[in-house]
């Protein structure tokens, strides 16, 4: 069973994505150092600022990894670019713009023109067991 160190109690926690196999996808590529980014939509509750590090969740609520939020920025869903794609994961932006509509669009929220938040991150530390 992994454990959260001392010094990372009291941090936050997300899983990635919106189901456990997605959760555990997306921390994979974390771990892999291929996944830097992840966005939101501007009106979730779990915005980050720059410094913020918090606990990566697998997809059975187990904590893996720490990262740090090293950059926040709202763009236009139609706005982004292919290094922003690269940067989550997906190396390309046309599977990225499949994706997040399909996501998007499951929540009942998907616009091109709706404003996201995008964040990079680093991983900070891996914790044991992941």
């Amino acid at each position: 069973m992994t454990t959260i160190p001392p010094h990372c109690q009291g941090l936050r926690s997300f899983a990635f994505g919106d189901s456990p196999d997605l959760a555990d996808e997306l921390l994979d590529l974390v771990l892999r150092g291929r996944k830097t980014a992840t966005c939101s939509t501007e009106d979730e509750p779990n915005t980050s600022a720059p410094g913020e590090q918090w606990i990566v969740l697998d997809g059975r609520g187990r904590p893996r990894c720490i990262i740090e939020t090293i950059e926040i920025i709202y763009r236009r869903d139609c706005d982004l670019d292919g290094q922003f794609a690269y940067e989550e994961g997906d190396r390309s932006l046309d599977p990225w713009r499949d994706g997040h509509r399909n996501d998007f669009s499951r929540q009942g929220r998907f616009s091109e023109t709706m404003i996201l938040m995008c964040e990079r991150f680093r991983l900070v530390e891996v914790l044991d067991g992941a």
